[in-house]
């Protein structure tokens, strides 16, 4: 229950708050979203149109890479490990930050940057696989992430055909804090502005 509400209403808030500090960013979403959609505002989307979404898709997960929700998961391991030329035994539980990882400055130069183009599939080449995991990886990852990238676009794109997001607030400013999930311990100031 937890995993299913918690993590993306915290992922919905900080793109919002990422998309208001960056305009240039916000810019190309809402050409894409005319793009699919027209002036038409109101209409339903289809799969298909989540399916074009391809750069909100990547907004997405430079939020998530920059702001990981879940920042730290762990394992217990079933089977004795090498791991960074130490070797692990069985039975040992490990735990990996997460917001370290997609820090990797091999992996995401510039890592403090927010710069969704990092995940676009020319930009993408030859990045480890597991070098973003925002949902964990293999055969214990979430189980609801095809749901949740889903929701998160419907809400981003339904949003953004509407308003204009702006974000006044320094990334210090928020007080992010980890608990269960990162999160504004005071939540975000974000203005929103009917597109007319």
């Amino acid at each position: 229950m937890f995993e299913g509400h918690d993590t993306v209403s915290t992922s919905l808030t900080m793109a919002l708050y990422l998309i208001g500090r960056h305009p240039k960013v916000q810019k190309k979403i809402q050409e894409e979203l005319h793009r699919i959609f027209g002036n038409d505002r109101d209409r339903y989307m289809t799969s298909e149109d989540l399916q074009q979404l391809e750069y909100l898709s990547c907004v997405m997960k430079e939020s998530q890479r920059l702001l990981t929700t879940v920042p730290v998961i762990g394992r217990d391991l079933k089977e004795d490990t090498r791991i960074g030329g130490i070797d692990v035994p069985k039975g040992t539980y490990v735990s990996l930050a997460l917001d370290l990882l997609h820090r990797d400055p091999n992996q995401f130069p510039e890592p403090e940057k927010f710069d969704p183009d990092r995940f676009l599939p020319s930009n993408s080449e030859g990045r480890h696989n597991f070098a973003f995991i925002p949902f964990s990886a293999g055969h214990r990852n979430c189980i609801g992430q095809k749901f949740a990238s889903m929701e998160q676009k419907v809400v981003l794109a339904t949003l953004l055909r509407k308003v204009e997001i702006k974000s006044s607030q320094k990334i210090d400013e928020t007080r992010i804090v980890g608990e269960l999930v990162l999160r504004p311990l005071d939540g975000v100031n974000v203005t929103f502005t009917r597109i007319l």
